[in-house]
């Protein structure tokens, strides 16, 4: 692989330097030409060959077959769809896109063009999680799931001020479903897959939900998922059995140390936590691309477009509208 970077923000300033241990050399990397010279002076870091101020000159000239978008939301789906366009596999942050339609146009044009599309949810892909699915089965019949991922965010006390950044902005596709949420669901529907309902009661403040909670219904059990921005709590993914539980204390991107408890006192700890949590997921994304895993990476595509129906209908209730509801 050779991969070009576009953004330079935290997610971006995270990734860089850990990029090419992962299996994704890191050979171009992508600013606004306002921040040009923090690109460059990263590029010197991080050992990258080529710097660019224009997106579309990144495509058409530098050497990479792959390009990794971490740009601010209501970009990904455009800056993908120039990416395959330029004949480029593609790793889009979370949230894949906007709307449900804009990831079910990404994943028809990948698919015409046989690229790789894959959204970077790194709880899909922890140790953590995976051992989460083995368990399952022992905690017997499941009745009861819940996420809390509510963080206080630093940027509130901006949006309060009347100051919006781009977590608050709804023209930005920003709020607490599609910065924390995301990651709730995620964790939810790859052990469940698509519920049958999902109902959404969100704090909205200035168009855009500062914290809420989603009831997700698949009939014989239900799963909630709560995120805030706009308040803090204990993080706790618990999944509640007729034999058991399971539980983990940390965000469902991170997916820390995982407990699992029967009825007949039965407990048992499992980690096998990476140092950072994005690990497992390029490492599995290198894999893919390099193989041409089309199968797994659809499989992927599937599970994101479902999370994006989800996603869609729960603003769609709670009446958080970005502009890409009106293309």
């Amino acid at each position: 692989m050779k991969l070009g970077m576009v953004g330079t923000g935290m997610i971006a300033q995270t990734m860089g330097p850990h990029l090419g241990a992962w299996g994704c050399p890191l050979t171009a990397l992508c600013s606004t030409p306002r921040s040009l010279d923090r690109a460059r002076e990263l590029a010197q870091v991080w050992g990258v060959a080529e710097v660019f101020s224009d997106y579309a000159a990144m495509l058409e000239q530098a050497d990479v077959d792959t390009v990794y978008i971490a740009v601010p939301n209501h970009l990904h789906a455009s800056f993908t769809l120039q990416a395959l366009a330029a004949g480029k596999h593609v790793i889009v942050e979370k949230p894949f896109a906007s709307t449900d339609a804009e990831v079910a146009q990404v994943i028809e044009e990948a698919r015409t063009r046989d690229l790789l599309v894959y959204e970077a949810v790194s709880t899909l892909y922890l140790p953590n999680y995976l051992r989460i699915k083995e368990w399952l089965p022992r905690i017997g019949t499941v009745k009861i799931v819940t996420c809390n991922y509510s963080q206080y965010s630093s940027r509130y006390d901006a949006f309060c001020a009347g100051t919006v950044l781009p977590a608050f902005n709804p023209a930005m596709s920003g709020g607490a479903l599609m910065d924390l949420g995301v990651y709730n669901l995620n964790y939810i529907m790859g052990l469940f897959g698509a519920p049958q309902h999902v109902a959404y009661a969100a704090n909205v403040d200035r168009g855009i939900d500062t914290s809420g909670v989603a009831i997700l219904d698949y009939g014989a059990f239900k799963a909630v998922s709560i995120c805030a921005k706009d308040c803090g709590a204990p993080t706790t993914n618990v999944i509640q059995g007729t034999n058991g539980y399971i539980m983990q204390t940390t965000p469902a991107n991170r997916c820390g140390a995982v407990t699992l408890h029967l009825n007949d006192g039965t407990e048992e700890v499992f980690d096998e936590s990476p140092e950072l949590q994005w690990e497992s997921e390029f490492r599995a994304f290198a894999a893919g691309i390099e193989a041409g895993d089309r199968a797994g990476c659809a499989e992927k595509l599937e599970h994101s477009l479902a999370v994006a129906r989800v996603l869609t209908e729960a603003r769609r209730q709670a009446g958080v509208v970005f502009p890409a509801d009106k293309a």
